[in-house]
This record gives structure tokens, sequence and C-alpha cells, in this order.
């Protein structure tokens, strides 16, 4: 271990952190901007201040070691309080400025949300804000983000959430589509349609997300999708491209081009959106004008 009186360098735990994370010299020496061989000094002189290896180092990357994983907990939690110390002293300013770390799904980010950050930059120019677009959930406890959309409750308890609106299901297709193979009246009729689906890896958005398989269904018929996809982006893709018809939430059809609701007397299932932060950050300018924003957008245009 590091000698009596001796500090361990927060450079070298600095790069330990990104390396750890990256999983190997060369990734980490991309985030930090320092060469490969820069980094793999740097940690040979961590492990010989400490006396013990910090990784097994293998062909295919690096595994950390026991004391390894001990160390890599410990910076994780100190660069996470850091972060959120640097927070509160932007926030201690009267105007709102700093760093903002937003994430959210894939399509509500995409469709929905960046298209509407150019007024929120206009009126708060001295928030940088940086958008992470993930269908997982980012650890913001950890500082992996500062603010998240979800399109479902958190599940860490340590977290505050804000109930944002209900959204809801509907059946879409392009018009391309329905001049080829007609417009469904009736549920029934998807038995003789092409229905793009929701794909089998990945977490579904919804339960029962795959509902349009059997709405109407006639007895003793099976619906075969004509594609699957484990992203609601890709499906609206893929129906915009006129391959067939999906389900899909409302406020996608409303930002989309090229989209035609069809059977409007049919909805899904309905579910939440919430905006979600850490209990450290419930008194921060940012996330106050940011939230009041989002809830004004939304509620000025409710996504369906």
């Amino acid at each position: 271990m590091t000698r009596r009186g001796e500090w361990m360098d927060w450079d070298k735990l600095r790069v330990f952190h990104a390396v750890a994370e990256a999983g190997s010299f060369t990734h980490a020496g991309d985030t930090l901007n320092l060469s490969q061989s820069a980094v793999s000094r740097q940690i040979s002189a961590l492990e010989e201040s400490l006396s013990v290896p910090l990784f097994h180092r293998h062909a295919r990357g690096l595994i950390l070691t026991e004391q390894g994983e001990i160390l890599f907990h410990t910076a994780r939690d100190v660069f996470g309080k850091l972060g959120m110390a640097q927070a509160r002293i932007s926030d201690s300013r009267d105007q709102p400025r700093g760093p903002l770390k937003i994430t959210t799904t894939v399509a509500f980010g995409s469709l929905w949300l960046t298209p509407r950050l150019k007024e929120f930059i206009e009126l708060y120019p001295e928030i940088g804000v940086t958008v992470v677009l993930d269908d997982g959930e980012l650890d913001l406890s950890m500082r992996e983000a500062d603010v998240a959309i979800r399109m479902m409750p958190p599940r860490q308890p340590d977290l505050v959430q804000r109930h944002l609106t209900t959204m809801h299901y509907h059946v879409y297709a392009a018009p391309e589509y329905l001049k080829v193979h007609g417009v469904p009246k009736t549920p029934e009729d998807l038995d003789d349609h092409r229905i793009i689906i929701w794909g089998q890896d990945g977490r579904p958005p919804v339960h029962r997300v795959n509902w349009l398989l059997e709405a109407g269904l006639r007895p003793n018929v099976t619906r075969t999708p004509i594609l699957k996809v484990n992203n609601i982006y890709g499906i609206l893709r893929a129906v915009q491209s006129g391959l067939g018809l999906a389900a899909l939430p409302g406020y996608l059809a409303d930002e989309a081009t090229n989209m035609v609701e069809v059977l409007p007397e049919l909805r899904g299932p309905a579910f939440d959106a919430y905006f979600v932060y850490p209990e450290e950050l419930r008194h921060s300018k940012r996330i106050a004008v940011f939230r009041d924003f989002l809830i004004r957008k939304i509620g000025g245009a409710q996504p369906a």
C-alpha cells in the first residue's frame, strides 16, 4: 500500500478510473487524450505505489483484480461526489450555468426533445447541454447523467421523480403502404396486413408491447410479423419506408413525417413519462429551469 503520509496521486487515480470503465488502455487513452503508453505507465506507477496489481492483463483486454475492484468502486464514488460538488458550486450563482447532461430514450430524444433544445439553449446560454440517447438506464447517482426523461418509474430509490404526461400507442402506416395494401377498416382486417413489431432482444418499452398481433384476431388465425426491431425509432423508420404498419407512441407520429394513423379507435397500452434527477440536485438552478421548460413544452403540446 502507499507509504504512511503519502497521498494517492489524483492524476493516476483519474487514469485508473478511465481504464477500469473502458476496459483497455487504448480506449481510456482516447477518452483522456493520452497515448496508450502514457496510460500504461500511469497504471504501472499506481500499482507500484500500492504494491498490488490492479488489473489482470489478457490479450482481449483488462480485468480488474480484487484489489482493483475495491479501488474502482471507491473511485466511482469519489468522482461522483466531486461532480455533485462542482454542480452545486456552479449553481450557487444567480444565473443558471454549468454543464447539464440529459439522458432519455433514442426515440423520444431524437424526435421530440432535440428539436426543442434550440429554444432552451438560447434562453440559458450559460448552461452547457449534453444529450445522451440510450434505451437503457444510465446511473444518475453515479453522475452518468444529471437528469433523465424516462418512460417508466425509476427503479433507483434515491431519485426525485416528476410525472410529466401519459402517452398511448396508436396504429400507423405510410401513405405508400396504404396505397398498395389498402386501409384496414376493423381490427380483424389486420389479419391481412404486414405488421412490424418489437423484437425479442432488449427491454420492451411497455407491457404487452406486441398487442397488435392479437387485436381483433380471428379464431384459428396466427399473425406473422413482417419485421421485428428492438428499438422504437427503428420501428418508426421501417413504417415510414412503407414496409408495413405498426403500433407506435402518439408523440412519434406527431413529430415524424410520412405517417398516417389507421384504426383511430384502436388504442394500445398507456405509459407514463417521468422527469428524474438525484436528490443531491434538488436545489440546482440548472435542473429547475430545465424542468420548468420541459413541463411548459409538454403542456403546450401534449404528447398523445
